[in-house]
């Protein structure tokens, strides 16, 4: 196990004098507190003895028929007999890497990716593959080429996980045209598909695309949250698997917490019984596009030439990239020096990448926060610009990823808590 490098930022990035676009924390602050409080009161004052006791390892039964209706909204037809409730959805990436991964194994993941992710597959011993991807999400001729090097070197690909919708780090939605190839080559080299999709209902412009799951309910193990939907203090997560892993998934969750906490699993399913969770939705869709809207327009009118990012339709996350010969990661404690952080990309990355790239946060700070934030990060970008021009540079130049392009102009692959 290797520890988190966002992690170890929250030490220094929690001061109040630090403007911190590093965790992608949920706001909170913008759930009806007031009413969610008289509704757990009433909860546990009606149902005290069944919501304080043991549960069933596979989740509370009506809380899966609601996810199920959740997952409805991204064209998901699915019944409540192969769902299981976890803790959260890291625990879910945690138990169906336990059940399908060996050491040594291969597991594809896009390139950057999920810091959590990474973390639970190091600690299983896979080996992880890279796949690059741009701004319309991961490459499909990258894959395929990927797949057929692995195979031909007679390497076992466990599965393929991925984050389709606002990806995290780097802000990203896989384009519904590349939806279907990523499908049909996974489908012709007999790959599982690993679908993360903790933001899919926080787009900022219509409707929530249709997820991968959808489509394919046979290779799909889908993953879902309320972490960012509601509260992530809930950590109520969930697993949409076929019935033959669903069972599996079980067994695991039993062997690893008997059962799980049935207060948290009693409150959302409250939750979405009773409150207008949908047009919440819709509140935290407004309050995020506003703060991403700040990001965007600072980095814009801020941001010193050499420097790109990503433009995200949803989610909580923008993808920057530095100049080449600048380091994020050998920048970071000056960044904080001057009271402003961010997450270095080397996080995301399984085999040391991402030297050039760093993410930022713009969901928990306010808007005028986030502009003076981007404002001391671009005086210490600044800085270590006239550094490099100065002294020489040269280190992460050409590191890959979103934004760092090889000279054929494809990303060229690399291999972190939320």
């Amino acid at each position: 196990m290797v520890p988190s490098e966002i992690r170890a930022l929250f030490a220094v990035a929690s001061r109040p004098e630090v403007v911190s676009l590093a965790g992608g924390m949920p706001y909170v602050s913008a759930l009806p507190l007031d009413a969610l409080g008289d509704m757990i009161g009433e909860l546990v004052a009606r149902n005290g003895a069944e919501v304080l006791q043991y549960a069933s390892a596979q989740g509370d039964p009506l809380l899966r028929e609601r996810i199920c209706e959740v997952m409805s909204l991204e064209g998901i037809q699915a019944s409540a007999d192969d769902v299981v409730v976890t803790v959260g959805a890291q625990q879910a990436l945690d138990l169906i890497t336990r059940i399908f991964v060996d050491p040594g194994d291969v597991v594809l993941a896009e390139a950057p990716s999920y810091v959590g992710a990474l973390g639970t597959f190091a600690s299983y011993q896979a080996d992880v593959v890279h796949v690059p991807l741009d701004e319309g999400g991961l490459i499909p001729s990258a894959l395929r080429e990927t797949l057929e090097r692995l195979r031909r070197e007679g390497r076992r690909v466990k599965f393929l996980y991925t984050v389709p919708m606002f990806q995290n780090p780097a802000g990203v939605t896989l384009t519904a045209a590349r939806r279907a190839q990523v499908l049909e080559i996974c489908a012709e080299y007999d790959v599982l598909i690993l679908e993360d999709n903790p933001y899919g209902l926080l787009g900022f412009d219509g409707e929530p695309m249709r997820a991968l799951r959808a489509d394919d309910a046979e290779r799909v193990i889908y993953l879902g949250s309320f972490s960012k939907t509601i509260a992530s203090g809930l950590r109520v997560g969930w697993c949409l698997a076929p019935h033959a892993v669903r069972a599996k998934l079980v067994l695991a969750a039993e062997s690893a917490v008997l059962c799980h906490p049935s207060f948290s699993q009693f409150a959302v399913r409250e939750y979405l019984s009773t409150q207008p969770w949908q047009e919440q939705i819709k509140d935290f869709r407004e309050l995020y596009r506003e703060r991403r809207d700040a990001m965007l327009e600072a980095l814009d009118a801020m941001m010193p030439e050499g420097c790109t990012w990503t433009r995200p339709a949803g989610g909580f996350f923008v993808w920057l990239t530095l100049p080449e010969g600048l380091d994020a990661k050998a920048m970071a404690p000056r960044a904080i020096a001057d009271r402003v952080a961010y997450v270095p990309g080397t996080g995301f990355y399984a085999d040391g990448g991402g030297h050039r790239h760093m993410r930022l946060s713009y969901c928990y700070p306010e808007p005028h926060r986030i502009r003076e934030g981007v404002r001391r990060l671009a005086a210490v970008i600044e800085q270590e610009i006239r550094l490099r021009d100065t002294f020489g540079g040269g280190v992460g130049v050409g590191v890959g990823g979103v934004g760092a392009t090889s000279p054929a102009g494809v990303d060229t692959p690399g291999p972190g808590l939320v």
